[in-house]
């Protein structure tokens, strides 16, 4: 082995060396968050707070997913290598490869959770007893929840949408601690929302794609295991 060698894996094995690369890959990677979903997410910071405007925010909220399911795929293939550091190529490469399969999981949960919030929203306008808002919270959760793990499925697996859809619903109670962690993800995401702002919450992108990452990988790791081959 040549000592160019030697001095060059020495270079990126070290600690520094390992958390500098960690850093540079959130840097890109959140970048590259902003990039592709600010033009959508502009014109929803600039929306009022009223219900009638939540199909234009499920709208807007479309190009999250794919954004969301790239950085995913970056932060779990991209290798921690100074010497070897290409986070933008692997965030596009994962965009192109799973934006499809995504979008057939992403846009159909936008529709039921703002087909369940304008119910919530205008419930006595279209009839609803105040009992019904427990049942629709719940069922708003469960389409979440559950959504969260197809989105993870999506952007690491290659299967088809349906059983993506199983498999999500399975690890929902096979997993539980994903389950709780991805609720608490999605609950400090919404007080980030409320306490600050969403540009707050776009900032730590990144951040929080990487926590949603390490919290799957119990899901992750049964599904290599046990449905690949």
């Amino acid at each position: 082995m040549s000592g160019a060698t030697q001095t060059r894996r020495q270079f990126g094995d070290g600690p520094l060396s390992r958390i500098t690369s960690r850093v540079y890959i959130l840097l890109v990677v959140e970048l590259l968050l902003l990039l592709t979903t600010l033009p959508a997410l502009l014109p929803l910071l600039l929306l009022g707070r009223d219900p009638s405007n939540l199909p234009l925010a499920a709208l807007l909220l479309v190009p999250v997913g794919p954004a969301v399911s790239a950085a995913l795929y970056a932060l779990r293939h991209q290798r921690a290598d100074l010497t070897d550091l290409h986070p933008a190529r692997v965030f596009w490469r994962g965009y192109r490869a799973n934006v499809l399969g995504v979008l057939r999981v992403w846009v159909p949960t936008l529709l039921w959770l703002t087909v369940l919030a304008v119910n919530l929203a205008y419930r006595g306008a279209v009839g609803l007893s105040s009992w019904w808002a427990v049942p629709l919270v719940l069922i708003g959760v469960g389409v979440t929840l559950c959504a969260a793990n197809a989105l993870v499925i999506t952007s690491l697996f290659d299967f088809r949408t349906r059983d993506v859809l199983r498999l999500a619903a399975h690890f929902l109670v096979r997993t539980p601690a994903v389950t709780v962690g991805n609720g608490l993800l999605l609950a400090a995401a919404a007080g980030i929302t409320a306490v600050f702002s969403e540009a707050v919450l776009m900032l730590l992108a990144s951040i929080a794609a990487l926590a949603y990452l390490r919290v799957g990988d119990p899901m992750i790791h049964l599904i290599r295991k046990e449905f690949t081959a």
